[in-house]
């Protein structure tokens, strides 16, 4: 088991570097060891790619990604849990999960008395996206988008699909808002803003490679030869780079392991431990909150000790506070009471779901948000013209 490190070398010291290298006000946490403020300052022009699920030793066991290996300054952690929800909110914000509160891919959210997906913006049963539902996203979030506190223009590029999100729409802050439909596309927004010159911070992300990973594996063929596309992409943003005076940096949200089938764990098959609950596991499937029925905490404990030690590793939830898992500093306000009572820590590849009762039953094969190495750790891929 690996801990982000958010005393210098995680994503949020990166973002803090990039924030205040752009002129930004004083941030919270340590700049990135790797990465200073004072380097990034050099620069008229910063463009951060965030490729989702591309993870550090992913990587580097793959050689024929040349272009993206030769650039590779390093490596560094995540946040905790190392997933989607609370990394990628982690670059909009500079804040690690900590502050922020955005602790997994399915959030208790006890203003509205709902778990939410809070990517989608959905309650978990389904319904309409939470603006559509009246909820003031400022009072429920209650964070500011990064790109706010950078002097100058600033713009963030994602995939269409996602563009008219709460989400994105939320976190974009002031920034101007470009759209991609292809990776062809997204090659050509970045270079098109840095030929133009006039934002001083692009931000542009790209999640193909951790779709691929899910549905057919991260070391399957398919995520093999899409890295073989992102490369191809890098090597000809770099040439821009050269000729434009853009500081391009590309790292990820975390990495990916694949799961075997039969450690795919259902709390269908675990009764007496799913009576303990008093709502559904949140979380991630590698990571899963536990809100405890007062009169059950005790068994629970047991029947994990007794019956998952080899799968799981237990913790009460406001251990990981203590031991900053989320980060550092103060924390959110409602941050306790986004992850309930105990955290079950899948071991090795196992995951762990539970299923509401009218949810389609899916199995991802590719997984994150535990903390093995290949989940945690994200490479800092660095081109200075």
């Amino acid at each position: 088991m690996h801990l982000p490190d958010y005393h210098g070398g995680s994503i949020v010291n990166l973002m803090a570097s990039i924030q205040q290298g752009l002129g930004g006000t004083p941030h919270i946490y340590p700049q990135h060891r790797l990465l200073p403020a004072d380097q990034i300052s050099q620069y008229q022009q910063v463009v951060l790619w965030v490729i989702d699920g591309l993870g550090l030793n992913y990587l580097r066991s793959h050689p024929k990604a040349s272009h993206l290996n030769a650039n590779l300054l390093g490596g560094m952690t995540s946040v905790y849990p190392p997933t989607t929800a609370s990394a990628v909110t982690s670059f909009l914000t500079g804040m690690a999960p900590r502050q922020h509160g955005l602790t997994g891919w399915h959030i208790f959210f006890h203003e509205l008395g709902a778990i939410l997906a809070i990517l989608p913006g959905r309650p978990r049963y389904g319904g309409v996206p939470l603006s559509q539902a009246g909820i003031d996203l400022q009072a429920l979030l209650n964070v500011n988008p990064l790109t706010d506190s950078i002097p100058g223009s600033t713009a963030c590029l994602v995939p269409d699909k996602i563009a008219k999100s709460d989400f994105t729409q939320y976190f974009l802050g002031s920034s101007k808002l470009l759209t991609h439909d292809s990776l062809e596309g997204l090659q050509q927004n970045i270079v098109a803003t840095m030929t133009r010159g006039e934002e001083r911070y692009l931000f542009a992300y790209w999640p193909e490679l951790d779709t691929i990973g899910h549905h057919q594996g991260i070391w399957s063929e398919a995520a093999e030869h899409h890295l073989s596309e992102l490369d191809h992409c890098f090597s000809e943003i770099v040439g821009q780079c050269h000729e434009t005076g853009t500081l391009l940096i590309v790292c990820a949200d975390h990495g990916q392991i694949d799961s075997h089938p039969q450690r795919r764990l259902s709390l269908d098959d675990h009764t007496e431990l799913a009576d303990c609950l008093a709502m559904p596991l949140t979380g991630e499937p590698r990571s899963a909150y536990c809100y405890l029925r007062p009169d059950k905490s005790e068994y629970f404990d047991q029947y994990v000790n007794q019956h998952l030690a080899e799968q799981v590793e237990l913790f009460r939830s406001d251990e990981l506070i203590e031991r900053e898992w989320f980060g550092l500093g103060e924390s959110n306000p409602q941050l306790k009471r986004r992850i309930g009572d105990r955290l079950l820590l899948m071991k090795e590849d196992y995951t762990l779901n539970d299923w509401l009762l009218q949810e389609q039953r899916y199995q991802l094969i590719g997984v994150h948000g535990g903390l093995s190495e290949d989940e945690l750790l994200v490479p800092l891929i660095v081109v200075e013209p």
